[in-house]
C-alpha cells in the first residue's frame, strides 16, 4: 500500500494533473452553485450574454451527467429484474412501454412541486426536478437496450456459466453485462444526446403559470427563442458543440475504446478505435496504479454471492412451492387491468367527458400517422448507414461526435428556420411540422444498429464471403438478421421517442409568432401551459394507450419473430 503512495509521477501524470485539476474544480463549482437559496416566485435571471456560455454550460452538463448516472442504475436494476424472471417482465415491460410515452412536461408537472417541498429555499429542489426531467429522456433508452441485450446472451455462453458454477451475481458483471457493453456505450451516448433534445423544456419550467428558467443552455435557447435572437441560438448551437466534443473526448471515446476488449468476435485486421486521454491514463503511473486497485476491488465483489450448488438446490426448491402459478399471475393481472380501466372511465366521465375523449383520441391517430410514416422513412435511410458504419470501426469513431451532435441538436434551434419557412412559403404547418418530430428520435435507430452491426460474428462474415454472398441475397441473409434485434430496440425507443418528441414539434414558436398542428402533442403543450391537469391527464393517457398498443401489437410480434 505504501509504495503505491510513493510511485514517482512521470510526464503523463503531469500532463494528467492539471485536467483532473481543471475537472474537479468544475464540478465542485458547479454543485455549490445548484445549493443556492431560491424561493418559489423570485426570478433567476438569464443573460444572452455569450460570455456567460461556459458557465451555462458546466451548470448544463453537470445536470445531464448526474440524470445520466441515476439512469444507468435504473437500467442495471430493470434489465435485471425484467430478463430473469417471467412475471416480472409481464408487469415492468409494459410499465416501461408506458413511462417512455409520458411526455417530459408531464413528468415535470408531476414531480416539480415534490422536489421543491422536498428542498424549501434551496435551489437544489428545482435542480432535482429538471435532473428528473432529463432522467426521463435517457432511462428508458438505456434499460431497453440493456434488458435486450441480456436477452440475446447466446446459449453457448449460459452454458458455459452454469459449467463454471457462476452465481446470478457473477453471471451478471462476468457474461451478461461485458456482452451488453457495446450496446450500451452507444445507447448511452444516445442517451446523452436525448436530454440534449429536451434540454429547453428541463430547465425552463413552465407549469400552471410558474415560470422558472435554470442557468443552462436550455434556458438560454429559451430566453433566445422569446427574444427572437438569431445571433443568441447561434452562440448556444456553438457551446452545445464545445461541450459534446469536450465529453465525447474526455468520457465516450475512452469508454468505447476500452469496451472493444468485450466484443463478442473481432475481425481479424480491422483498425480499432484510439483515444488520447486513454492512451495518456495508460501510460502514466499513478493512474495505472490506481485503477489496478479500482479493479481489484470491482473484482472482489464478485464473491459476495457466491454459487453454493446444495443450498442454491433447496433454495430453488422452496421457491417452486411458493411460486405463484401462472394463470394466477395473469389473473391478478387481468383484475388489476380491469380496475384501472374503471378508474379511467370513471376520471373521464367525471372530469373531463366523452366528447373531450373522442376529440383528444382523433389529434391521437393525426399523430400516430406521423410517427409511422416517419419511422418507416427513417428506418430505410439509416439502416443502411449504420450497418456499413458499424462494420468498419474506424469510421464510427470519425463520425461519432458528429453523429453525437446531430442527435443531441434540440429541435427548438430550428424553430427560426421553420416559422420564416411555412409563413413565407404559405407551408400546411399539419404537413411540415411532421419531419420535427423524428429529428431527434431517428439517431436511436443509428445508434442501436451500429452497436447490433459492430457486434457481428466474424465466423458468419467469413462464411458470407466464402459463399459468394452478394448484394441484396447478403443484406436479407446476413445482415438484417443479425442487426434486427438492434434495430427493433432502436425503433421501440424511437417511436416512443416521436410521441414524446411532438409536445414540441406540433407546437412551435418563435417570439410572439405560434405554428399549431393538429395533434396530441400540441394539444397536450397547450394544456399544460394552461394549467389544465384534468386535460393533461387525458391528453398523457391517450398517448400511453397508443404507444402500449403500438408496442403490443407492432414491435413486440416482431420481436418475438426473431426470437
Amino acid at each position: 500500500m505504501f509504495a503505491s503512495f510513493t510511485t514517482r509521477p512521470n510526464r503523463w501524470d503531469w500532463a494528467l494533473l492539471p485536467l483532473v485539476l481543471a475537472v474537479l474544480i468544475a464540478v465542485a463549482y458547479g454543485a455549490m452553485q445548484m445549493a443556492r437559496p431560491f424561493v418559489l416566485g423570485q426570478p433567476m435571471p438569464v443573460s444572452l450574454d455569450p460570455a456567460a456560455l461556459p458557465y451555462y454550460l458546466l451548470r448544463t452538463i453537470l445536470r445531464m451527467f448526474a440524470a445520466l448516472g441515476v439512469s444507468l442504475v435504473f437500467a442495471f436494476v430493470f434489465a435485471a429484474v425484467a430478463a430473469k424472471y417471467r412475471l416480472a417482465e409481464k408487469v415492468l415491460v409494459p410499465l416501461l412501454d408506458v413511462l417512455q410515452s409520458v411526455p417530459v412536461l408531464g413528468f415535470q408537472a408531476i414531480a416539480i412541486a415534490p422536489f421543491i417541498a422536498l428542498f424549501p429555499g434551496s435551489q437544489m429542489g428545482v435542480e432535482c426536478a429538471a435532473i428528473f426531467a432529463i432522467f426521463t429522456s435517457q432511462a428508458w433508452n438505456m434499460a431497453f437496450s440493456l434488458y435486450q441485450s441480456m436477452r440475446a446472451v447466446p446459449a453457448e455462453l449460459h452454458e458455459a456459466s452454469r459449467m463454471f458454477r457462476l452465481s446470478a451475481w457473477q453471471r451478471f458483471w462476468r457474461l451478461e453485462l461485458p456482452f451488453a457493453m457495446p450496446g450500451l456505450l452507444w445507447n448511452m451516448m444516445m442517451s446523452m444526446s436525448g436530454g440534449w433534445f429536451f434540454l429547453v423544456a428541463a430547465e425552463a419550467i413552465s407549469v400552471a403559470g410558474q415560470d422558472v428558467k435554470l442557468p443552462g443552455i436550455g434556458a438560454y435557447i429559451a430566453v433566445a427563442i422569446e427574444a427572437e435572437n438569431g445571433r443568441a441560438i447561434a452562440w448556444a448551437i456553438g457551446a452545445m458543440f464545445v461541450g459534446i466534443v469536450m465529453y465525447d473526448q474526455l468520457f465516450f471515446r475512452p469508454l468505447l475504446v476500452w469496451a472493444d476488449k468485450f466484443r463478442f468476435e473481432e475481425l481479424d485486421g480491422e483498425v480499432g478505435r484510439r483515444s488520447w486521454l486513454l492512451d495518456w491514463v495508460r501510460r502514466s503511473r499513478i493512474a495505472s496504479r490506481l485503477t489496478d486497485k479500482a479493479w481489484k476491488l470491482m473484482r472482489s465483489t464478485l464473491g459476495w454471492f457466491p454459487a453454493r450448488p446444495v443450498e442454491a438446490a433447496a433454495a430453488a426448491k422452496g421457491a417452486l412451492r411458493w411460486r405463484l402459478p401462472a394463470s394466477a399471475a395473469d389473473t391478478l393481472l387481468l383484475v388489476l387491468a380491469i380496475w384501472a380501466s374503471y378508474r379511467v372511465a370513471a376520471f373521464i366521465h367525471t372530469e373531463v367527458g366523452w366528447r373531450e375523449a373522442a376529440s383528444v383520441f382523433a389529434l391521437g391517430l393525426a399523430t400516430l400517422a406521423r410517427v409511422a410514416v416517419l419511422i418507416a422513412l427513417a428506418s430505410l435511410f439509416w439502416v443502411p448507414v449504420a450497418v456499413w458504419i458499424g462494420l468498419r470501426p474506424r469510421y464510427a469513431q470519425k463520425i461519432q461526435a458528429v453523429a453525437q451532435f446531430l442527435a443531441a441538436f434540440p429541435v427548438n434551434l430550428l424553430f427560426p428556420v421553420v416559422v420564416y419557412s411555412v409563413l413565407h412559403l404559405g407551408l400546411n404547418p399539419d404537413i411540415w411540422l411532421s419531419p420535427l418530430m423524428v429529428f431527434g428520435t431517428q439517431w436511436y435507430i443509428l445508434f442501436n444498429v451500429v452497436a447490433g452491426a459492430s457486434t457481428l460474428s466474424t465466423d458468419l462474415r467469413l462464411a458470407a464471403a466464402n459463399l459468394g454472398l452478394k448484394g441484396w441475397l447478403k443484406w436479407r441473409r446476413v445482415y438484417l438478421p443479425a442487426v434486427f434485434p438492434s434495430y427493433i430496440t432502436g425503433a421501440v425507443t424511437a417511436s416512443g421517442g416521436s410521441w414524446n418528441a411532438s409536445i414540441v414539434a406540433e407546437y412551435v414558436t418563435w417570439g410572439k409568432t405560434t405554428l399549431v398542428a393538429h395533434g396530441l402533442g400540441s394539444y397536450v403543450k397547450q394544456m399544460t401551459d394552461a394549467g389544465d391537469f384534468p386535460r393533461i391527464a387525458l391528453g398523457i393517457g391517450v398517448m400511453c394507450v397508443f404507444v402500449m398498443a403500438i408496442n403490443r401489437f407492432v414491435w413486440s410480434r416482431l420481436y418475438q419473430e426473431q426470437a
